[in-house]
């Protein structure tokens, strides 16, 4: 009787390592699970981080190689763009083509190459080009350019300047001009700035260079879209 009660206790014993093994074994799954939840989330994060990542980096290309994102400070434009007005500008747009009259191009200012200006492309390369009495005349034409963009009757300084427009660089006028700081007055600007001992010396500024140029301004996309397409002199 005694052994067959230490035999029972025995296997009393036994059952209860199977228990304890049991409980090993879910223990074991449990942490296994937890792994393999722990390596999906891991495996949704990075792949968040390389959609972030990703598009950072084609924000970069297209605003460094592509688009011009720019915002418009002044009225100098009026009335195609406005104050506050914000725009793209297309930096391939002259890789295969060169700037023309007319065109409406962002470029660095000839007197602080830091601050980028947005104003129309008024005179080409070697072009000789005046301004008499509100009028310009092109090569000594006696036909002014038909300039139907500009907001109102010129009345500020719109008489006596000629420019005679170096190779590789262009004359830059705003279309508002009775209020625009553009190439009539880079001149005088870069000699109060200290860039040159004389408003004679300091002439080269009065012009954009190509190297100077971002890229030409397309389209307007706040307030309002508006496509920022070439004036055609009518001929």
């Amino acid at each position: 009787m005694d052994n067959l009660e230490t035999n029972d206790d025995i296997k009393d014993l036994g059952g209860s390592d199977a228990e304890v093994n049991g409980t090993i074994e879910n223990t074991g799954d449990k942490k296994d699970g937890n792994g393999k939840l722990k390596n999906a989330v891991l495996r949704e994060v990075l792949s968040w981080v390389e959609v972030i990542v990703g598009a950072f980096l084609l924000s970069l290309f297209v605003t460094k190689v592509i688009l011009i994102n720019a915002t418009v400070p002044s009225g100098s434009m009026e009335n195609l763009i406005m104050p506050g007005d914000r725009l793209f500008g297309m930096r391939l747009s002259y890789v295969f083509a060169e700037p023309e009259r007319f065109d409406v191009v962002i470029f660095k200012y000839p007197v602080n190459e830091s601050e980028n200006y947005i104003k129309r492309i008024i005179g080409l390369p070697g072009e000789h080009v005046e301004i008499d009495n509100g009028k310009i005349y092109i090569n000594g034409s006696d036909v002014p350019l038909k300039e139907d963009y500009l907001p109102e009757k010129w009345r500020d300084d719109n008489d006596g300047y000629v420019f005679d427009v170096p190779e590789g660089a262009y004359l830059c006028l705003g279309d508002n001009r009775n209020i625009s700081l553009d190439a009539r007055f880079w001149a005088e600007e870069a000699f109060e700035a200290g860039l040159a001992p004389s408003v004679a010396e300091a002439w080269d500024y009065t012009f954009v260079k190509d190297s100077q140029i971002l890229g030409k301004a397309v389209v307007k996309y706040w307030p309002n879209i508006k496509l920022l397409s070439n004036y055609e002199e009518d001929k």
